[in-house]
């Protein structure tokens, strides 16, 4: 198949400053969790995407000094040799398939704590971030920079970017965005300096014109120099000279860099959730770049429609399309475009599974794509596999997102397979939870694994099929994958932070029974100590059904583990929307005659809450009866001929959907490999420079 003519324009190449993109494809820079420590994984990850098409591919954050120090959060540094040969991994990789490299150098300022340098932090005025999320929290707070720490800045910027040079990358940025040390003296909240870098707008966008210059003295006319900017708070600002503070700083730089990466100030806004934001959620922001600036622009906004790509290029709001989450999804979606393959792009669900990977800090993950992270330590590739092992046929039991995925890959290697499900549609868990306020987007799990499926010949889909032990012992498969999921309990929490005993009743639900359609009476309190988003979304749902909904949780917000996906912000503000009443740090303790009482779970102090309907969001449990029925039958299987009955996804260990897939995916690919081979290569990091030979180098600038 051949490209689609609309489509031609995404593929012209871009000049940006000395370097040419061979076509309008831009993998921005963002968190991985391979840091140094594995280089080998990191340029794997970073070398499929060039592989895929995409004409850029950049790095994550780099610090350039260990006064930018983001312990525990996996971050990269380029401070001695043994980080140039690290990255050099990467630059290969890339440039293997005849993409630029680009890396994102990076200063944290008064946005880190130093907790493993146990430097002072920097920052304009000696203000620190002050965090709610546990996870960034540190005590150490920042020093106010003055002049020799500026000058420290700059020589450090510039010894980076050379290093940045002889490691091989072609694009070198400058980071002034989400609040990190440069973004930090363009906001007057952080930036309260009375000399030349403080006060107008002029003085505060000094320090990054600095940071841009040095770069480009550092690096000479082989490399261009980005600058990566956040201007969502700057846009909302009044200037007396332009529209806004944003329109005067991008007006003032101009002509200084030779790319400008446009984009939002926060997480929660930059990496926004598809269940509260749409693609191209960016424009409203960034539109007015193009306008004033004559160098390329590339911005992001989870773009995976080609024919939004188009319209962002020829309504002049970017050059290039940026990718993070996309091009994880998806490391050949410029190619399949390419090749007019659009029906098979992978598309990012938007649930951000990947940025909770680095808040973790692991290598990444991702629900669409189970093989990203695992390119050199698995030797995984996106869109091969080996083929298969033996001539075994295949029934899958149960059409979920580990059944599906599962069933996928063994056919792909050439299993003929057959895929069952009792329901009367495939999809398991996803069929209800694609109903729920903000989720539709996530059906893209099923939709593109259907898709797959239906064009390969050596499958069979049997919908509205439940198959019984004697059922599977007739059909003559050699191997028997059980995929038929979990089931939503009655347990409750106890003091140990526990599930523990049931909650009986009439009137006990869980998210099973509202997907089977009960009918649930307000008024409902809603008990959530899963802390994902099924209790946040199902307490959305069942208010705007008009029931008067109360959410009660031990956690001290509501869908406690959202923080790690971005999604908190908006959870708590969607609930406020829908008038649902918020409980935290507390514990159910009893239902009946009318009332649930719960009580504080370090106090121990009990209120009673108005309740005719009780929905319990907690505990799941493998739904494993077919897997132990066959198991126990053991041997009239093998007379039967089937010489494996196997478990996968929740059927095996409840999780979340990235968790099934991966684990569907893991099986199918190591299906009749043989025995005894390693889980995983083990990367490790560069040593080959003694590394006290930087101590001569950091003694000079210590404070």
């Amino acid at each position: 198949m051949s490209r689609q003519p609309r489509y031609d324009v995404l593929f012209e190449p871009v000049k940006i400053g000395p370097v040419t993109a061979p076509n309008r494809f831009y993998a921005v820079p963002h968190a991985s969790g391979m840091t140094n420590a594995m280089p080998r994984m990191r340029a794997g990850f970073r070398g499929m995407k060039a592989e895929g098409g995409w004409g850029v591919v950049c790095t994550g954050y780099v610090s350039v000094h260990p006064t930018a120090d983001d312990s525990p959060l996996p971050y990269a540094t380029l401070w001695d040799e043994n980080d140039i040969r690290s990255h050099a991994m990467m630059t290969e990789a890339v440039h293997r398939h005849g993409s630029l490299a680009g890396i994102e150098l990076w200063h944290g300022g008064g946005s880190v704590s130093n907790k493993t340098s146990r430097l002072p932090p920097l920052s304009p005025s000696g203000l620190s971030w002050m965090p709610t999320h546990v996870g960034f929290m540190g005590n150490q707070r920042s020093k106010a920079m003055d002049r020799r720490d500026i000058r420290d800045l700059l020589r450090w910027q510039a010894e980076a970017a050379h290093k940045a040079k002889s490691a091989g990358f072609d694009i070198v940025y400058v980071y002034a965005g989400m609040g990190y040390l440069p973004y930090e003296f363009l906001l007057p909240e952080w930036n309260r300096r009375t000399d030349a870098y403080g006060g107008a707008v002029a003085n505060r966008v000094r320090l990054v014109r600095e940071l841009i210059d040095v770069t480009k003295d550092a690096i000479g006319d082989t490399c261009a120099v980005a600058l990566r900017i956040s201007l969502e708070e700057l846009r909302g600002r009044a200037s007396e000279r332009c529209a806004s503070e944003a329109h005067e700083v991008v007006e003032l730089l101009a002509d200084a860099p030779d790319l400008w990466d446009v984009k939002m100030d926060s997480s929660p806004t930059d990496c926004a959730p598809s269940r509260f934001t749409p693609e191209g959620s960016h424009e409203p922001i960034i539109d007015f770049v193009k306008k004033i600036t004559a160098k390329p622009v590339v911005g992001v906004g989870r773009f995976t429609s080609p024919d939004a790509m188009v319209s962002q290029i020829k309504r002049g709001v970017l050059d290039l399309i940026g990718g993070a989450r996309p091009s994880i999804a998806d490391p050949f979606l410029p190619r399949k475009i390419d090749e007019g393959r659009e029906q098979d792009i992978r598309e990012c669900i938007g649930c951000n599974i990947c940025i909770s990977s680095w808040h973790d800090g692991v290598p990444v993950r991702c629900t669409q794509n189970p093989t990203a992270g695992e390119e050199w330590r698995r030797d995984w590739h996106p869109e091969r596999v080996a083929a298969a092992g033996g001539d075994a046929t295949v029934l899958v039991v149960g059409g979920g997102p580990a059944g599906l995925e599962c069933a996928l890959t063994l056919a792909r290697r050439g299993y003929q397979v057959s895929l069952a499900e009792a329901a009367e549609a495939f999809g398991g868990r996803l069929r209800f939870e694609t109903t729920l306020p903000g989720l539709n987007g996530w059906g893209r799990v099923l939709d593109w694994r259907l898709g797959q499926l239906r064009r390969l010949g050596n499958v069979t889909l049997y919908a509205g099929n439940e198959l019984s032990v004697d059922d599977i012992l007739g059909l003559e498969h050699r191997r028997v994958v059980i995929a038929t999921g979990a089931r939503w309990t009655r347990m409750l929490y106890s003091d140990l932070e526990l599930p523990v005993g049931l909650a009986e009743g009439a009137n006990v639900f869980t998210p099973d029974d509202v997907a089977a359609g009960a009918r649930i009476d307000g008024p409902i309190v809603l008990f959530d100590f899963d802390n994902y988003y099924m209790g946040g979304a199902l307490a959305q749902r069942l208010a705007q059904s008009g029931a008067r909904v109360t959410y009660v949780t031990p956690a001290g917000h509501a869908s406690a583990w959202t923080i790690m996906t971005n999604e908190q912000p908006q959870v708590h503000r969607a609930l406020a929307q829908a008038g649902v009443d918020l409980h935290t740090l507390s514990r159910l303790k009893g239902f009946g005659d009318g009332a649930a009482t719960i009580a504080n779970l370090f106090t121990g102090e009990e209120r009673r809450l108005p309740c005719r309907s009780l929905v319990i969001v907690g505990a799941r449990t493998a739904r494993d009866e077919l897997y132990r029925a066959l198991v126990a039958r053991s041997e009239e299987a093998a007379a039967a001929g089937i010489v494996s009955v196997d478990r996968i996804g929740d059927s095996l260990v409840p999780g979340a959907i990235v968790h099934a897939v991966y684990g569907g995916h893991r099986f199918a690919r190591e299906l009749d490999l043989p025995p005894g081979l390693p889980i995983y290569r083990r990367d490790a990091p560069v040593v080959d420079v003694d590394p006290l030979s930087y101590l001569n180098g950091l003694e000079e600038s210590l404070p």
